[in-house]
């Protein structure tokens, strides 16, 4: 890692731990300087590795780019969910083609795909549900898609054998599970606001971290 990366990461981690902070506390003040700042720094991370592969290294700083448009539409005051979604959704397609870019066999791909598909379904039924039963008809098709894209995600990062990949794909899943049972399904497990945001926004720096970080790997 060079002297600019590793710094830039020290940046990112504190910040990450000021949003957490911000969450507890509950200040819009601070979020809005930290939760993007994080993003920032982490493209900043990614953009000055010298990873071995260095085509998986531009997609993920564009992702991280994407990512960060993402954070900011859905701190907002104003709901801008789907533009949110849509930023997040190019984030997810260009780490599934940067973790494909690592290397993966199709036996291997198609195995966890299924596997993953598996998984992923009955959340996918869950959540097409509970848009139904609160009139959100409308947010089903791009929900489900982002889900999809998602999936791509966590297929790729898994069948690459990259295990630091695997661990913030799955994180990533964890984080955006949690916002579809607080947001959409209203799941009596996170009945608590501030504990779920908490966990979302944990579970989501140490995702992209991770994703980061897998460059090295």
């Amino acid at each position: 890692m060079t002297p600019v990366a590793a710094g830039a990461l020290v940046i990112a981690i504190v910040l990450a731990v000021g949003d957490w902070w911000a969450v507890i506390r509950d200040s819009r003040r601070l979020e809005y300087w930290c939760k993007p700042g994080a993003t920032m720094a982490l493209v900043v991370v990614a953009a000055t590795l010298n990873p071995t592969n260095l085509d998986a290294r531009a997609l993920i700083v564009v992702a991280l780019v994407a990512s960060l448009a993402g954070d900011v539409f859905l701190m907002l005051p104003k709901d801008h969910f789907v533009a949110g979604l849509g930023a997040f959704f190019i984030a997810q397609v260009l780490y599934a083609v940067a973790f494909v870019l690592f290397g993966v066999t199709p036996t291997t791909y198609l195995i966890v795909a299924g596997v993953v598909i598996l998984l992923a379904w009955p959340l996918a039924r869950r959540i097409i549900k509970a848009l139904r039963n609160s009139g959100q008809s409308k947010l089903i098709v791009p929900v489900v898609t982002y889900l999809g894209a998602i999936s791509a995600m966590v297929i790729g990062a898994i069948s690459s054998g990259n295990a630091v990949a695997a661990v913030g794909a799955l994180l990533f899943m964890l984080s955006d599970s949690l916002i579809a049972e607080s947001r959409f399904i209203k799941s009596p497990l996170v009945k608590n606001k501030t504990l779920t945001q908490l966990a979302i926004m944990v579970t989501y720096y140490l995702a992209q971290g991770a994703i980061v970080l897998s460059l090295l790997v």
